[in-house]
């Protein structure tokens, strides 16, 4: 998804259209669950015709912006990341439960240039580092680094920890007023260091499994780095092909 600039007037009217709305769902005139008007008042609202509109919600449709819901009208989409990494564990399979958080460590310092990088942060720029360990049934499952630009989520380091809950998604919505709509992951193989071992109750140098995401807001703007580490006896992987 492509940060939002000033809408080209060169482009197709349907196109510059789909570039106002997806502009007002980035600065959250419009937000996660929100029906957008219908058509007709899409329509009448711009000055152009019915199929125009339609033609600029189905590339909304088509990018993940917004969905069509059946007799009830088109909303902007709210993702669901809520059981996104769990789905690699194999003692999570079919289940809902939602592992115990722990953050270990909470943090202002200056960002790795790789994640300075990722995140669009200047050179040597601060940022907000979490060390976090997630739990199913007392068992250690995740062991995760995260990274926030700190002048977005700045709110986060006031609060108590124990106000910040299980899954951060929601949090980053509700406190920060700063909503996931995508996130790109790559899996990786590694042993695990010694300390990524102690916290995983593992001996130093088992495998694990490294899924690194990069999460980005609807305008593109990149908002949280993280690296989760999975015992690789607990990874499980299903995809079906047809």
């Amino acid at each position: 998804m492509q940060q939002m600039t000033d809408i080209d007037s060169r482009l197709p009217r349907y196109q510059r259209l789909r570039d106002e709305i997806a502009r007002d769902i980035a600065q959250q005139n419009m937000r996660p669950g929100d029906a957008i008007p219908t058509e007709a008042a899409l329509a009448a609202r711009h000055g152009v015709a019915v199929g125009t509109v339609r033609k600029a919600i189905d590339a909304l449709v088509a990018d993940g912006l917004v969905e069509r819901q059946q007799g009830r009208g088109t909303f902007v989409r709210r993702p669901n990341f809520d059981q996104s990494l769990f789905r690699f564990l194999r003692q999570h399979a079919g289940g809902g439960q939602i592992p115990e958080s722990r953050i270990l460590q909470r943090e202002t310092a200056i960002a790795p240039a790789e994640v300075a990088a990722a995140l669009r942060l200047p050179p040597k720029g601060e940022g907000i580092h979490l060390q976090r360990l997630r739990l199913l049934d007392g068992t250690p499952m995740l062991a995760e680094t995260i990274w926030l630009p700190k002048a977005m989520f700045a709110p986060l380091l006031a609060l108590p920890l124990a106000e910040i809950g299980p899954l951060l998604y929601p949090f980053y919505e509700r406190v920060c007023g700063q909503t996931v709509a995508s996130a790109r992951e790559t899996l990786s193989v590694e042993t695990a260091s010694p300390i990524i071992a102690g916290r995983l109750a593992l001996a130093a140098g088992s495998p694990v499994v490294v899924v690194e995401r990069l999460a980005t807001g609807f305008d593109g703007q990149p908002l949280e780095w993280r690296r989760s580490h999975i015992p690789a006896a607990q990874f499980r992987y299903h995809i079906e092909i047809k």
